[in-house]
């Protein structure tokens, strides 16, 4: 068997197989698309009932996704969506600048036909779900950027990339909310797959990297001061308003979702 078959596909990493993991998919969907607004406690009694699901398994997600920095928990007040944040901001795009370019540019050399198709569809659905600013862009730019990192074969630094941009998909969408945004990040990124399919390395890394720090100078301006979100998670200023929070607020969500 070829190396290359023994790569993991892209799917596996989005693949769902219990019922803790398909919460923490559906909860993590709430937050990233702002139905579980920040600040406010997440009522699981409700949450649970919602879902269909006792409050354990619940519980467990949560805790998952607090591990993805998704929530955060304050003891005898429960879970809460975490703020975005510069300082984060700052944090998980450093992170990705550290990992990103080089894992795409190794990757456009052992791509195989299937990985470049991937690629291009994945490009092709995200700018038509950002031309009509639908909620979902945020996962659809992972998917793109993973595809481009995927096929290095690299398992460990491919998960690692994942949880970043897990992180990241909150400020992904922050940057995308000025009119027009989408059409400058579709050029860059119709830029890069270009020179990825081309199987150029060096070029490939330098327009990931150059993508990354426009979109967090991007983020700084937006997040900068005098912006509410802007406050470090756990910062005193976050505290202050998770306190005046009213304990009865409960997260809008769709009737009738359910885990089935």
């Amino acid at each position: 068997m070829d190396a290359t078959d023994k790569r993991p596909a892209l799917s596996a990493y989005l693949e769902v197989r219990t019922l803790s993991d398909r919460l923490v998919e559906v909860v993590r969907d709430f937050i990233l698309s702002g139905e579980i607004p920040p600040d406010v406690p997440i009522r699981q009694d409700a949450l649970a009932a919602q879902l269909r699901v006792s409050k354990i398994p619940l519980r467990e997600a949560l805790a998952r996704l607090e591990q993805d920095g998704l929530v955060v928990s304050h003891p005898n007040r429960g879970f809460f969506v975490r703020p975005l944040s510069a300082e984060e901001a700052e944090e998980v795009y450093a992170l990705r600048l550290q990992l990103e370019p080089e894992a795409a540019a190794y990757a456009c050399l052992r791509a195989n036909e299937a990985d470049q198709d991937a690629a291009k569809r994945a490009l092709a659905l995200l700018d038509e779900e950002a031309s009509a600013g639908r909620p979902n862009v945020g996962a659809l730019n992972r998917a793109f950027h993973m595809a481009l990192v995927q096929p290095g074969g690299r398992r460990i630094t491919t998960d690692i990339v994942m949880r970043l941009h897990v992180m990241a998909d909150r400020y992904v969408r922050k940057h995308l909310e000025p009119r027009g945004r989408h059409v400058r990040a579709e050029a860059e990124h119709r830029e890069i797959l270009d020179c990825w399919l081309a199987r150029k390395p060096d070029k490939v890394a330098a327009l990931v990297r150059r993508h990354l720090e426009r979109t967090l100078e991007d983020l700084r301006a937006e997040l900068g001061e005098g912006n509410e979100t802007a406050a470090p998670p756990g910062g005193g200023a976050a505290r202050k308003r998770v306190r005046r929070a009213p304990m009865s607020a409960r997260p809008a969500m769709p009737s009738g979702r359910q885990i089935r």
